[in-house]
């Protein structure tokens, strides 16, 4: 398969997605035109100030919950920390429950906090695809009533989906404190709040094709102090001025994954299908680590590939990159660093074997699936005659 030389293809969305143009467009009049600080009191900042309030509405209104629950973060990031660091704080919890296969963003958090001799930081077990055992969490949830509870809904590694609703009636079970990072589900599957037994979530905007440096989080049913001081803005839970056209271009690119999301999740999952069943046929001892096979379990937007063990694996990614594929060894805030990854690591996934996380994206074609299998399969000098 030729391609041109300028010719890219990426498939490390679950790293960042392609901005989508609707997004761009949305966010255009407020970079060029409409330049008022929001917190001013006159016409330039009261036209700002109601922009930002209209996209709290709207991304309010898909998850099905109160505007008045969603403020405005920088990303996924803060509000982990925001979520985790405050209701410990603010709640005087001294335990915490997480698992090892968490985003850094909430166990290196948890570990912070847990260093400062604020909690005790329980592990609950994972099972060998790398599941939460829920039997476990209880148990843990039993001996340690109100605890913090932090497990994500979607594995950024792995793809691994956790049972929300199953872990959130635990925790009401056991008047524990709920926070799932949701940066890899919000914008690819439904949430509905009102049903949800969470009191934080998290989301990401340019993890559903909008822009970075923008997030939200939402709280639920518990009130907690301000994270970030300076300021009376997100109704003084977050001092700084906002990131408008992020906000903007985050409740735009919300309201078009919703829009699209039935065709969006077929497309995505016709070429995860379509890459699994090119590397059983042309790779011998391939194998996908979590249950990222099992769309019925996993994130279809994610496939982590276990390639059989070669001289090759160390020079993998930078022999994807030099054939213009560009993806992930793990999770995509570990990139350039020549520390493993952790969630492959807690499945004691052989260190012997070359690992490649794929992510798909609503701008992949098959030809882009096609084209990955046949040029890590030749690299592998494998291919089935």
């Amino acid at each position: 398969m030729i391609r041109s030389v300028a010719d890219r293809i990426y498939l490390d969305n679950a790293a960042t997605t392609r901005i989508d143009p609707e997004v761009i467009e949305a966010m255009l009049p407020w970079i060029i035109e409409q330049y008022g600080n929001p917190s001013s009191i006159h016409g330039h900042g009261r036209v700002v100030k109601s922009a930002i309030e209209q996209a709290r509405k709207t991304v309010a209104m898909l998850l099905n919950t109160s505007p008045s629950q969603i403020f405005f973060t920088s990303g996924g990031t803060e509000a982990d920390n925001m979520a985790i660091v405050c209701s410990i704080e603010d709640y005087n919890l001294t335990h915490a429950i997480t698992s090892p296969l968490e985003h850094h963003a909430v166990l290196h958090t948890l570990e912070y906090m847990a260093k400062l001799g604020k909690i005790k930081l329980s592990m609950v077990t994972v099972d060998e695809k790398g599941h939460v055992d829920l039997g476990h969490l209880e148990e843990l949830l039993r001996n340690n009533p109100r605890s913090l509870v932090s497990l994500m809904h979607g594995n950024n590694e792995i793809g691994n989906l956790l049972d929300l609703n199953a872990a959130g009636d635990l925790c009401e079970q056991y008047n524990a404190v709920f926070h799932s990072d949701t940066v890899q589900t919000v914008g690819h599957l439904r949430h509905d709040l009102k049903q949800l037994k969470t009191n934080f979530i998290v989301g990401a905007a340019h993890k559903f094709n909008g822009p970075k440096g923008v997030g939200f989080l939402y709280v639920n049913n518990i009130k907690i102090h301000p994270y970030i001081h300076g300021g009376s803005q997100e109704r003084n839970m977050r001092g700084g001025t906002e990131n408008v056209y992020g906000i903007v271009g985050l409740a735009k690119a919300l309201e078009i994954a919703y829009r699209d999301m039935e065709a969006h999740r077929s497309h995505l999952e016709s070429l995860k299908k379509r890459m699994i069943a090119g590397f059983r046929e042309k790779i011998e001892d391939v194998h996908f680590n979590g249950d990222c096979e099992n769309l019925e379990r996993s994130n279809y937007t994610v496939l982590n590939v276990s390639l059989p063990p070669s001289d090759i694996n160390d020079m993998l990614l930078f022999n994807l990159d030099i054939a213009k594929i560009s993806a992930s060894g793990g999770s995509a805030c570990s990139s350039g660093s020549e520390i493993g990854s952790h969630v492959l690591g807690a499945l004691g996934v052989s260190p012997d074997r070359g690992n490649v996380r794929f992510s798909f994206g609503k701008y992949n074609t098959e030809a882009d699936i096609d084209y990955a299998v046949t040029t890590v399969a030749e690299m592998y000098k494998c291919v089935v005659v």
